[in-house]
């Protein structure tokens, strides 16, 4: 029977492959191993399955846990970030509780009240780049994405905690910017304090003045809690685990601490992705911004989100330039057949989601940003997969499809935005994340007449109050 391709190379010299230049790690192992492969020195141990096949994917994602499971043992590289607690390092019925616990805050009437605060977040961001100004599109798509999950998760954006927070969190993740500070999530070895001026002790500081700031409103709610509030801290505060007990000061830390980093970077990478996309492709611009104008002038945040076509310019973006690469961890419990090939119980298997997003089989001309892939035909959720699959899956994918299609419909309609970097953006490691390497560079060119008129109306609606 035959067995799981592995490369001759070095599982040292893979992993430093992976971890400075992942895509062209995973695109140089695609054209030799176009469904599955076995890497060494990758993930987490020291040989991981991957595979890029949906058939693969939908297996390892839906198995139950008498044949796969999901350990946080192999996720090591959150918990520096996130601590033991939050929902992405919980395992069984505690994972299933919590997820059960916070997903309401992310859907339904809580994803309709976060329509309106979404488009004025992006008018206070967007209205403070000055005509001219070149300004990196990554940056200001993090500020708006960090002030919803804030108001999202303390149910305000507004006050110096806040404003702190919300500053050392932007200082926090700028550290992981580059791959090389990104080695240091995946080397524990590197992870030492030597004061302040170095990478690692830096790191530590800022995140003991985030947690002593979290820490800090989570006192002042327990001294004041308001049963009718409705933000995600309010609802944890009054949830119980699995053994009837209220979370620890800790567990609430970790669970904020989780959903604010990770509800919050990713997004912003989407964003500023889906402006790169939209402003080196005009047709495709054009093409939404008459989509957008068959709404009227003042449309309901639900009926742009439905729009067909800024659905599907999302969906590309998400699958062109996909923000998280692989899947997380299983490891197999019994004896299975993977694409017809054996693997034995306690081998890690991974699926990879950057390589099904770029499979010539699925999407034709994969390097081609088209939208109407997604018009004229319906993938699988194993076919596309920008948030993972499974009981793993990202929980707050409602609001980030939400937030996305908000925001970049917000923009194009009321600014005039050019590239002011013409040469192609690439895709570059962030931390545990892809990001655009130079953060996409653009120039405020100024307002449309949309949004010229939007200015005047709200001048007036102020004169007249």
């Amino acid at each position: 029977m035959p067995s799981i391709p592995t490369p001759k190379t070095p599982g040292w010299l893979q992993r430093l492959h992976w971890i400075f230049d992942p895509v062209s790690y995973f695109e140089g192992m695609h054209a030799r191993y176009p469904d599955i492969f076995r890497a060494k020195g990758i993930g987490y141990g020291d040989m991981t399955i991957i595979t890029s096949h949906p058939q693969a994917l939908q297996q390892i994602l839906t198995s139950d846990r008498q044949q796969l499971n999901a350990p946080t043992t192999y996720n090591g590289a959150f918990r520096p970030l996130l601590g033991d607690n939050g929902v992405i390092l919980l395992e069984g019925e505690p994972h299933r509780q919590r997820r059960q616990l916070v997903m309401p805050s992310f859907h339904g009437e809580r994803l309709r009240a976060y329509g309106t605060l979404i488009g004025e977040i992006t008018e206070r961001v967007m209205g403070e780049i000055a005509v001219g100004q070149t300004f990196l599109a990554r940056q200001s798509m993090q500020s708006i994405s960090l002030l919803v999950i804030i108001e999202a998760i303390f149910g305000v954006s507004q006050g110096e905690r806040y404003q702190q927070i919300k500053r050392l969190l932007t200082q926090l993740t700028e550290l992981f910017d580059a791959p090389l500070t990104s080695a240091l999530l995946f080397f524990p070895a590197m992870q030492k304090d030597f004061g302040s001026w170095s990478p690692w002790g830096k790191f530590l500081r800022q995140r003991q003045q985030i947690d002593e700031l979290v820490y800090a409103e989570i006192r002042d709610r327990q001294a004041n809690f308001d049963a009718s509030r409705t933000d995600i801290l309010s609802l944890l505060m009054e949830a119980r685990d699995e053994r009837g007990k209220l979370l620890s000061d800790v567990e609430l830390r970790d669970e904020l601490m989780t959903l604010l980093l990770a509800g919050h970077e990713t997004t912003a990478t989407a964003m500023s992705w889906g402006l790169y996309w939209l402003h080196r492709t005009p047709s495709v611009k054009a093409k939404l911004l008459a989509e957008l104008s068959s709404l009227g002038d003042s449309p309901d945040p639900m009926e742009i989100a439905r729009l067909p076509y800024l659905s599907a310019v999302c969906n590309e973006t998400l699958r062109i330039c996909p923000v998280a690469m692989l899947t997380f961890a299983r490891v197999t419990r019994e004896p299975i057949k993977l694409l017809g090939y054996p693997v034995e119980p306690g081998e890690v298997v991974m699926g990879c989601m950057f390589l099904t997003h770029q499979r010539e089989d699925i999407y034709p001309n994969p390097q081609e940003f088209k939208p109407e892939r997604f018009i004229e035909r319906q993938y699988s959720p194993y076919e596309f997969i920008p948030f993972g699959g499974g009981a793993r899956r990202c929980l707050g994918e409602a609001l980030a499809q939400f937030e996305m299609k908000l925001v970049l419909a917000s923009i194009v309609q009321h600014y005039q935005m050019a590239l002011s970097d013409r040469q192609p953006e690439k895709l570059q490691r962030r931390g545990l994340t892809l990001a655009p390497a130079r953060g996409v560079k653009m120039i405020m060119l100024g307002k449309t007449e949309k949004g010229e008129k939007g200015d005047k109306e709200t001048k007036e609606m102020m004169t007249a109050s």
